[in-house]
């Protein structure tokens, strides 16, 4: 029986399983690096499981960056993929290709409870948009839409792109201090690996404190070891991204909840839940009301991502099925 496979691929990384029985089986992590195209990276998984091009009559792969038309362009890694050469060469029947936020936001559909760890307290609206924030390498924004009866659906965005909020006197002091470093400034540029350390770098400026810190890595560990000036880009950074995740539940009406996921918040957790960050998602003026019973979830789950690639192929499986039964 032929199988279908599921990828999540980033700029450093791509992860692949086989996914049968609505689960997925056998995720392997490959770096992009190693290979000159997604083509290969997946001959290569297969290989590893004994098994040859054309097991596997279905793919889907949730890929960073606008997806539309024959070609696509990786935005993070130096790979390309034509969908018409894709299924010639793996003898693919179907491919599917999804904005990588979109499966964010359907492997959220599939979180067990021991997979997120509550940060504001609140109940999910069922029929109302929940909001998926991820800071990582860049920072990606998604909405979920719908229910496992009608079927789930993803809004595919660029939410990280926004201009970066200003919510204080003290926030108004550190956006010139970016500004004056990296020009104009958008959420991902602060909320995201990168961000961290150019928030480190504007805050030392800003408060004459000398730098010592040379990468995100660093700047989290001398966080949690409980360095004031570390510990402080954290809080700030916590305090932004609760600004942005706020904006963004107004902006769609996303009642139905706030999922923080991405590889950086989990590494800080503790201080995160001890952050600014509640308050400055709840800060709102006149509106502030609205959020309250909103509900915001830090997730730990290991891969979100495939799952939501597989919920994805899934649905479009069984929607072939149904139109083949007609």
């Amino acid at each position: 029986m032929k199988l279908a496979l599921v990828g999540d691929i980033g700029g450093t990384n791509a992860r692949f399983a086989l996914w049968r029985d609505n689960q997925l089986e056998s995720v392997q992590v490959l770096a992009t690096a190693d290979f000159p195209g997604v083509e290969q990276a997946i001959i290569a998984y297969l290989e590893g499981l004994g098994l040859a091009v054309g097991a596997v009559h279905a793919v889907c792969l949730a890929c960073a960056g606008p997806v539309s038309g024959d070609l696509f362009v990786f935005t993070n890694n130096h790979w390309r993929l034509s969908r018409s050469a894709f299924c010639r060469d793996l003898q693919v029947d179907e491919l599917l290709l999804i904005n990588d936020f979109s499966a964010m936001a359907l492997g959220m559909t599939r979180l067990q409870d021991h997979e997120r760890v509550q940060v504001c307290p609140g109940t999910a609206e069922a029929d109302r948009p929940a909001v998926v924030v991820g800071p990582g390498t860049g920072l990606g924004v998604g909405t979920l839409l719908g229910s496992a009866e009608a079927g789930w659906q993803a809004l595919p965005g660029e939410g990280g792109h926004v201009d970066l909020p200003i919510g204080s006197p003290r926030e108004a002091q550190l956006w010139q201090e970016l500004y004056r470093l990296n020009g104009h400034i958008r959420a991902e540029d602060v909320l995201s690996g990168g961000g961290l350390l150019l928030l480190y770098r504007a805050l030392c400026a800003l408060d004459g404190h000398t730098q010592t810190l040379k990468s995100p890595a660093e700047i989290t560990a001398a966080a949690l070891a409980g360095d004031q000036v570390a510990g402080a880009v954290i809080d700030q950074f916590s305090c932004w991204l609760g600004r942005v995740a706020g904006n963004n539940v107004l902006s769609l009406g996303g009642r139905g909840g706030v999922y923080i996921v991405g590889g950086i918040v989990p590494r800080f957790a503790e201080l995160f839940l001890r952050s600014g960050f509640a308050k400055s998602f709840a800060e709102k003026g006149p509106m502030s009301k609205y959020m309250v019973d909103v509900p915001v979830w830090l997730v730990t789950a290991e891969y979100p991502g495939l799952m939501g690639a597989g919920v994805a192929l899934q649905q479009v499986l069984e929607h072939h099925d149904q139109e083949g039964n007609v």
